[in-house]
């Protein structure tokens, strides 16, 4: 009876969801790229075997496909609530973009960006998802500037700008440490919203 019981522990450690698989795909990209996203490095991390992966995954390239599905999915659906107004208005609600991207630095977040970004320059799969992400990114963003007054072209331009800002200064490494990259992306956020 015992060992009914040991096995049915083990069966159960190894049935691990999708979503299980799937988010340790995105630490193992975080950490060493699309190519370390790979079912045996996966199981072991998890602490199953690579059977139970196959009864999710057909292989290898469906789960990278589930993950940049997940991926543009959520950033897609983070941007729209993101710039929802919310009875804010469109200036607060781009100061607190601003905010949110530049003082709350997400490293995991940023680090799995970067490796899709850097997939993507080379398969045409994670280049689509990338795409359809910066479209989505860019139009809400454009949305907001355009709720300010700004004629369609120029809040193209002003999203634009915003998106090479936030992104641009997450990677940049200052010498001068927190205070004076705070004190840069305050002054650099004013300059952003300054005609509004």
């Amino acid at each position: 009876m015992s060992d009914a019981k040991g096995d049915a522990k083990g069966d159960a450690k190894a049935e691990v969801r999708s979503e299980s698989w799937i988010e340790a795909g995105f630490r193992e990209i975080a950490r060493t790229g699309v190519e370390g996203v790979r079912v045996e490095v996966l199981a072991k991390n998890l602490g199953v075997t690579k059977g139970g992966f196959y009864r999710r995954f057909r292989d290898r390239a469906a789960l990278l496909e589930a993950m940049l599905q997940q991926w543009s999915e959520g950033r897609i659906a983070a941007i729209e609530k993101q710039t929802s107004l919310d009875g804010a208005t469109a200036r607060e609600r781009l100061k607190a973009l601003i905010a949110l991207y530049s003082e709350r630095m997400n490293t995991e977040g940023m680090a799995v960006e970067l490796a899709i970004r850097q997939w993507a320059r080379s398969d045409e799969l994670a280049a689509n998802a990338v795409a359809s992400v910066d479209a989505a990114r860019l139009k809400n963003v454009g949305q907001l500037y355009r709720a300010t007054g700004l004629a369609a072209e120029e809040a193209d331009a002003q999203a634009f700008l915003f998106y090479c800002f936030v992104f641009g200064q997450s990677l940049l490494f200052l010498e001068r440490g927190h205070r004076r990259r705070a004190q840069l992306v305050a002054k650099s956020a004013e300059t952003l919203l300054r005609e509004m």
